[in-house]
């Protein structure tokens, strides 16, 4: 089954629920992560690129102070809460992620006022494909530009992430809203999440004969179930046995000997897969793509037996996909459910879904959904 595209309904739905019209809107993009995954939070290297998929935010200004939040995807959960009120935990549900970025705003010191916000999404919820960055860096571009502030992407990327982390309660790392912000069209973004600096890799499938597909395997995650923040909390020890400061620091899996079985494992995912990174991301600057699909596969392995995030329906995909001709395919997303992507001939293309869809059937598995994942533009003002 192929996800259609969604419509950027928001200014409709303002419209709809506010009964005027909005003063703008905006939009990002969801992401998929070609490899590098559960390396941002140790400081290491990501390579992910935006997609069409995306969240788009319509607007207005208000005079009393108020942030009104409503979503199409949440009917009934309309949230209308003063700015001056906004403290972690005061808001629970989808509207959390838009209210913590408010208040993220304000805490690093952006006079953003009120405002009436209408958002609407085609990204698939739990899909391992960042709907959640999405809809933060879409309102923190509203809220920004709504009130005539400029604030460089790389910060308002930070404070995304904080409004994530501290508001809503999610352990994550920068990836997310860095590629939501900061990506180009034909592009990954060779992310190096201690500096923070990202530089544009070419990334154009279909010029090297080649697709990458993205396969929803249906099976939802949440990052703030408690499983991501274990992994999280053992790097962070391992790091702490080994003497450095994050996992980043360490680049050969021999100076991971002292180190208890379990850390050891998740020490290793994390040094390799940097190294990964490293190496596809100088295979497409050499144009040659199909040969990172070997990468994407051993980044799956880690991440399956080291890392131990992977889950049965991305591992027969992979495996699936593999058998039909795909150069390579791997989880994409923090894990335990979401997306698994390949890297596909282009005349391999049908096939490859055939033969993911019939395993999915023959283990009654819910039918898979199939997405083409273009390199896509950033997070930008649509209207």
């Amino acid at each position: 089954m192929t996800v259609p595209e969604g419509r950027e309904g928001a200014a409709v739905l303002f419209t709809q629920r506010y009964g005027r019209q909005p003063r703008g809107a905006w939009r990002a993009p969801g992401r998929v992560n070609f490899i590098g995954e559960h390396t941002d939070y140790n400081e290491g290297f990501v390579l992910p690129f935006a997609i069409g998929a995306g969240l788009s935010a319509a607007a207005a200004q208000r005079d009393d102070g108020v942030l009104a939040l409503t979503s199409r995807q949440a009917a009934g959960e309309d949230v209308a809460v003063p700015l001056d009120s906004l403290k972690p935990g005061s808001v629970s549900g989808w509207a959390a992620y838009p209210a913590g970025v408010a208040w993220a705003l304000r805490e690093a010191g952006y006079p953003i006022g009120g405002a009436s916000i209408a958002v609407d999404s085609d990204i698939p919820l739990g899909a391992g494909l960042s709907s959640s960055a999405a809809l933060e860096c879409a309102v923190a571009l509203t809220l920004t530009e709504l009130h005539g502030l400029t604030v460089p992407r790389p910060q308002l990327a930070a404070i995304a992430r904080r409004a994530e982390n501290e508001y809503v309660g999610a352990p994550t790392g920068i990836m997310d809203q860095s590629a939501a912000l900061l990506s180009q069209a034909g592009h990954a973004l060779l992310l190096d999440c201690r500096s923070g600096i990202g530089t544009a890799v070419p990334l154009d499938p279909a010029a090297a004969g080649l697709a990458l597909l993205v396969i929803d395997t249906r099976v939802r995650h949440d990052l703030t179930d408690g499983g991501y923040g274990t992994r999280r909390r053992e790097c962070e020890d391992a790091a702490e046995a080994l003497g450095v400061r994050s996992l980043r620091d360490i680049t050969d899996s021999s100076e991971l000997a002292g180190l208890d079985p379990l850390l050891r494992r998740r020490a290793r995912h994390v040094a390799t897969e940097n190294n990964r990174v490293l190496v596809t991301a100088q295979l497409l600057r050499d144009g040659d793509l199909a040969a990172a699909g070997p990468e994407l596969t051993a980044s799956h392995e880690s991440l399956r037996d080291d890392f131990e995030v992977s889950w049965a329906a991305a591992d027969a995909a992979v495996e699936a996909a593999i058998e039909a001709g795909a150069c390579g395919a791997r989880m994409t997303g923090g894990g335990f459910g979401g997306s698994v992507i390949a890297l596909v001939p282009a005349e391999r293309d049908e096939a490859v879904r055939t033969a993911i869809a019939a395993v999915f059937e023959q283990r009654g598995w819910p039918e898979p959904w199939f997405r083409d994942a273009v390199p896509s533009a950033g997070a930008r003002r649509v209207r």
